[in-house]
């Protein structure tokens, strides 16, 4: 999950980069929620493991 995010990014800088504003907007927003889930799955697993 955290690796299809920084993909997102990386695509989202690259596009900025050469002037593609709505492409890159829509990239950073994709990967803004996919480092979210990545932060709450990470969050739910530490909590399930450390409850055992």
């Amino acid at each position: 999950m955290l690796h299809y995010a920084l993909v997102f990014l990386v695509i989202a800088i690259i596009a900025a980069v050469f002037g593609f504003g709505g492409i890159a907007g829509t990239a950073a927003g994709i990967a803004k929620i996919l480092f979210i889930i990545f932060l709450i799955l990470a969050i739910i697993s530490f909590f399930r493991g450390r409850s055992v």
